[in-house]
């Protein structure tokens, strides 16, 4: 059988991304989405054209995971659906509704920001974490979390992202720290300007900062890049490197004169 992974925030952008690579690589897939589930749907139908195996399964599993009693429910969807689990990609993550000067920043945006970006998966990873603990199957399973180079770059209209994003580099190093004498890896990935749904509003501005050597690839990153550096991750070719933060960004995070 299949490798399962799941992934939260599956059913679109680089969520989407990540599923599809996983899916062309013999992996199978449990796609987490909170509540839409056409674009779920999509994912999951994405998936299974490019699928490479009869063994693979693809299953769709709603969940909020800043909610707790959602939380535990996934949990057990995702023992259970398919029979194992292998990986969790912490990839759900939203964008403020509306973009405020940080001394401005609203305290019901940030807990917004913290309760989905932040909360949600430390706690999922911990449930799943203690899940496999439990079962004694702890060894070679791995955890990816995907922040953003928001983490350790500013961004003065939408600091609760910032900050949610930061909070998340310190949990991935955290998890990788306390999971790795039982044998697990524990990675981050952090993308840099990816061109999905979250960032079509600030498109024309990209655009231009991208043209003007922003980024020295010269381009934006797709879901595509951020999902073929997962499976990379997911098949084990990075065994002995636990903990570590790979950027998916075309060299953004380089400090530049």
């Amino acid at each position: 059988m299949a490798q399962t992974y799941l992934v939260t925030g599956g059913g679109r952008g680089i969520g989407r991304g990540i599923c599809i690579e996983l899916a062309k690589k013999g992996f199978s897939v449990l796609i987490n989405f909170a509540g839409n589930e056409k674009t779920a749907e999509e994912t999951k139908a994405l998936c299974e054209q490019a699928s490479s195996s009869p063994t693979q399964q693809f299953s769709l599993i709603q969940a909020d995971i800043s909610d707790p009693l959602q939380r535990e429910a996934l949990l057990k969807a995702s023992f259970s659906l398919h029979g194992r689990l292998d990986g969790l990609v912490n990839n759900a993550g939203i964008a403020p509704k509306q973009r405020f000067d940080f001394l401005d920043m609203p305290q019901e945006s940030y807990d917004r920001l913290m309760d989905v970006n932040l909360k949600g998966p430390i706690f999922l990873t911990q449930l799943i974490a203690n899940e496999w603990k439990r079962q004694g199957d702890l060894s070679e399973k791995t955890i990816i979390f995907i922040s953003s180079v928001s983490s350790d770059t500013v961004s003065l209209n939408r600091g609760e992202y910032c900050i949610s994003k930061a909070g998340l580099s310190m949990g991935a190093s955290l998890f990788a720290t306390a999971l790795a004498p039982y044998g697990a890896y524990v990675f981050e990935v952090r993308p840099g300007i990816i061109k999905t749904d979250m960032t079509s509003a600030v498109e024309s501005k990209y655009d231009a900062l991208i043209a003007s050597g922003l980024v020295p690839q010269v381009r934006w990153g797709t879901a595509e890049d951020v999902g073929k550096t997962v499976v990379s991750l997911a098949s084990g070719n990075l065994s002995f490197s636990t903990g570590t933060v790979i950027y998916v960004d075309g060299g953004l995070h380089i400090p530049r004169l």
